[in-house]
């Protein structure tokens, strides 16, 4: 029953992180799109007399829209006013949330790996919320620096950071329970950005507007540089949300490093679009983009194997399924955690073995990330014996 529960609860979770992620996303998208693309007012005398800075005109649903941005603020505060904040919060929360139900709760099969480091479960959680912490203030001590108001340094320093984090934490945790840690600062550094600096930028110019005094830009310009950094932070952060799908990437000898070039590809492609907003239109950022995802593509190739000795029996192979697989991946499973198999992947029969045998090669033996942080001690003298039954054609005795 308490499988049962937290599965519900993982759905519940991931359809909540889902929902305020797109909301959250398509709005951070949507004002980067408005703000590239403001021209001059069309009617400059009203905008003159109104302070308006710039707007846009667009078509959507059957009607026309007109956008406008104030040059400072307008005359008079309007009601209502709409604020954007629950989006990022209810992102992050909800991301939190997650994190603590799937690897925090379930540390010892999802985030440690003792063939990576032998950590306790309170060791691994202190040191996981250690890097979503301390990646938030190494980031905001060095916007708040002189180096924030030099933009590609402060690029160059934060991919050297981010680098060097991808590093230790593939070194801490499981593949998977890193590349989701890696992603987790990034989103901690987007929510702090909207919680510490762009709210309060943006309260401190409500205030002013209704004292009376003329808002200071400084606090404008301080909340859109921190907007304009969470937009590169995003697709990195989406591709780490959906990585643990991918244990080609989480299980490469390397991993930190795929980790660091598909990051680095989202933002190379969230500056093609950045640039094109502006009117500028730079192929070589998509150039880059797919260079990076082509070399990691060539440097994951798999390589061919010498073939295992041969003689291995279907018979063989099903003890090992039994013992090391079936504990998980069955129509009910024994294991603590686990209301239903794993992408729904059972090994239970003859003839569901004979049916994955493809997938099951790929996991145990190319990959070797299953058995889940080898909890059940699959050895390589029995991977090697799914290897060589694979290899001679995967068939029943």
């Amino acid at each position: 029953m308490d499988a049962y529960v937290v599965e519900w609860l993982s759905f519940l979770g991931r359809s909540l992180h889902l929902i305020a992620g797109i909301a959250w996303i398509g709005a951070s998208f949507y004002f980067i799109w408005l703000d590239a693309h403001l021209h001059a007012p069309r009617y400059g005398d009203e905008a003159q007399r109104l302070g308006i800075g710039g707007e846009v005109w667009a078509l959507h649903g059957g009607g026309f829209y007109r956008a406008q941005k104030f040059a400072v603020a307008p005359p008079e505060l309007p009601e209502p006013l709409h604020w954007f904040k629950w989006e990022a919060y209810s992102t992050w929360l909800s991301g939190m949330f997650l994190l603590g139900l799937v690897y925090y709760l379930g540390a010892e099969v999802y985030l440690i790996d003792r063939s990576v480091a032998d950590l306790s479960r309170p060791v691994a959680i202190a040191a996981g919320l250690a890097f979503l912490a301390g990646g938030w203030v190494v980031y905001d001590l060095l916007c708040r620096s002189p180096l924030g108001a030099r933009e590609p340094l402060l690029a160059a320093l934060m991919l050297a950071l981010c680098t060097l984090a991808a590093y230790a934490l593939t070194h801490l945790f499981s593949g998977r329970g890193a590349y989701i840690h890696f992603g987790a600062m990034l989103g901690t550094i987007m929510a702090g950005n909207v919680l510490f600096v762009i709210m309060p930028a943006q309260r401190e110019m409500v205030l002013a507007k209704s004292e009376g005094r003329v808002p200071d830009p400084a606090h404008a310009a301080r909340g859109k540089q921190r907007s304009v950094h969470n937009t590169y932070f995003t697709l990195p952060v989406l591709f780490t949300m959906i990585s643990n799908h991918y244990a080609t990437f989480t299980a490469a000898t390397h991993a930190w490093l795929v980790l660091v070039a598909i990051a680095l590809a989202g933002v190379f492609v969230r500056l093609f679009f950045t640039f094109r907003h502006r009117g500028v239109v730079r192929p070589s950022f998509w150039a880059l983009a797919l260079a990076l995802m082509a070399a990691v593509f060539v440097w994951l190739l798999p390589r061919a194997t010498p073939a295992g000795a041969g003689g291995a029996r279907f018979a063989d192979v099903r003890a090992i399924v039994d013992a090391r697989c079936v504990a998980c991946h069955a129509q009910h499973p024994t294991f603590t955690g686990f209301a239903s198999a794993p992408k729904n992947v059972m090994l239970d029969t003859p003839e569901r073995i004979l049916a994955q045998a493809q997938p099951l090669h790929q996991q145990t033996v190319v990959l070797k990330v299953m058995p889940i942080g080898n909890l059940t001690a699959m050895s390589d003298a029995e991977r090697a014996t799914i290897d060589a039954w694979f290899r001679a054609g995967a068939k029943a005795d």
